[in-house]
């Protein structure tokens, strides 16, 4: 052995005798450190809980395998084909100017090309019940999905939620893989999820994150009764993932990826994703009436501001500000008033406005819930009979066209026609509470036409509401009502049935 190789065995002997030497003189550093300071609560021995946490960590496997086998085949591929918006060529949807001087005869004789686009959706029931985003599908003339295994059915839209971003399809088909739902309340930030879907027109992608935060509001809902509350995480999501599923390591589904943070349109750090806890009530729903039974507190809500607390003289930056109360409403019955704030909805914790309207949004019209304020820094308990958009218990459906308009409807008499001198009309008979006393609706107005179309009779009227109610764009979920009164004086209306 040589002087260089007498070297090195030496200097590694002396390395080791080092790092034991080191690791002893650690080890006892720690247990005088930890019994001189009591770090530990005066334990001399780390907490079982610590010790528990160790544990689990370090048997915590970044395997996403069986997660990935659970979900991927409960995923599928949605393609659609809407018609090209006319409008921005040019074509105009004002009703005042087609009642008065007719509708353009190109518009007529010219049909709207339809264009292609791609998402993703999640089966949910071995019957063929799929959920998806309402973005995917909103104005789509014709829906077809495809499986993991490649197969194409064509899908049937049963019914969506613009207020939440969620639509539901239906195929014919028996015994499909589905995914099983999860808790996204119980998610905590830091944990891995998994999203799943079809980027790029890529089937059957897999992409891991952590949630990187919970109760977002990013403002990418364009309605005024809209519940943000996104699962945002750093799983990447690119367009086509739209509507696809996010699961939790057990494959159990926590989420619908709806959106991502990019200025580039790809994604570039941050998804999000409608919560799984929404989800479940808007599908439930959609299944048994058609229509989400919406419930309302009926409150204004601003967020507590550093600047808020200071005028206010706040003593919590937690919680969800009232500045305005709603007449007739659940929160005025109960007793709420401007400037409380709610801090607690049945015994969850309220943080944010988010989260307020998410809680809320999980519960129906004639549901009972308990609501906990701090007014004048003291927490006062109330309880509160939650109603819907038009201020009752009601359950509202596409069907009942007369308590969402306020409004009962005829026929026009041939005697009406003459003295008009119209050919057809439905007359207005009576106005109540509703959307037509909003809009100053009177009794006697005759309608001629709503959305362009003509009103020969009710069944016509119904069939228009119809279209309306049940469209998955919330900018043909509008009447844009054109008719005449008695005294010959003619009028135009727009009733936002989205509102």
């Amino acid at each position: 052995m040589n002087v260089s190789q007498k070297t090195k065995v030496l200097g590694f002997f002396a390395l080791v005798v080092a790092v034991s030497v080191a690791s002893s003189i650690t080890t006892s550093y720690i247990s005088n450190k930890t019994s001189d300071s009591n770090l530990f609560q005066g334990n001399n021995s780390i907490p079982a809980s610590y010790a528990a946490f160790s544990r689990a960590s370090s048997a915590m496997e970044t395997d996403f395998t069986v997660a990935a086998e659970l979900s991927v085949h409960a995923v599928v591929h949605v393609k659609t084909k809407t018609p090209v918006d006319m409008r921005q060529y040019g074509y105009s949807d004002d009703p005042f100017f087609e009642f008065f001087f007719g509708k353009p005869q190109q518009r007529q004789q010219q049909e709207a090309p339809l264009q292609e686009g791609s998402g993703s959706g999640v089966i949910i029931s071995k019957d063929g019940y799929i959920v998806t985003n309402n973005h995917v599908i909103e104005r789509s003339k014709e829906i077809e999905v495809t499986l993991n295994n490649n197969k194409t059915y064509k899908a049937k839209l049963v019914g969506a939620d613009p207020n939440t971003d969620i639509a539901l399809l239906k195929i014919e088909a028996e015994n499909l893989p589905v995914i099983l739902f999860g808790n996204s309340d119980s998610l905590k930030v830091g944990e891995w999820v998994l999203a799943v879907g079809n980027p790029f027109n890529l089937t059957s992608t897999v992409t891991a994150g952590i949630v990187s935060a919970k109760a977002r509001n990013i403002n990418i809902i364009n309605s005024k009764m809209k519940i943000e509350s996104f699962i945002q995480t750093d799983a990447a999501v690119n367009p086509g993932n739209s509507g696809g599923a996010l699961v939790n390591t057990r494959g159990e589904l926590v989420g619908i990826n709806t959106a991502i943070a990019s200025q580039t349109g790809t994604y570039s750090g941050y998804a999000f994703a409608v919560p799984v806890s929404i989800v479940q009530k808007v599908v439930s729903d959609i299944r048994q009436y058609g229509i989400v039974q919406r419930a309302m507190l009926g409150v204004e809500l601003g967020e507590i501001t550093d600047k808020l607390a200071k005028e206010k003289n706040l003593k919590t930056m937690e919680g969800a500000y009232v500045e305005n109360v709603y007449k007739n409403t659940a929160a005025e019955a109960a007793g709420i008033k401007a400037g409380d704030i709610i801090v607690d909805v049945n015994g969850v914790s309220i943080k944010s406005r988010n989260q307020l309207q998410e809680q809320i949004g999980r519960y129906s019209p004639g549901d009972k819930v308990s609501i906990v304020v701090i007014r004048d820094n003291k927490q006062l308990k109330m309880n509160a009979e939650l109603k819907n958009r038009l201020g009752s218990t009601d359950v509202v459906n596409s069907e009942n066209k007369a308590l969402v308009l306020g409004a009962e409807f005829k026929d026009i008499s041939s005697k009406t026609k003459s003295q008009i001198q119209i050919d057809y009309g439905v007359e207005v008979v009576s106005v109540d509470k509703g959307k037509f006393q909003a809009a100053g609706i009177k009794p006697g107005f005759i309608i001629v036409k709503i959305n362009n179309q003509a009103i020969r009779n009710t069944e016509d009227l119904d069939a228009v509401y119809e279209e309306a109610a049940n469209s998955t764009d919330q900018f043909n979920k509008v009447l844009n009502i054109a008719g005449v009164y008695p005294n010959g004086r003619m009028a135009v209306y727009a009733i936002n049935l989205e509102n």
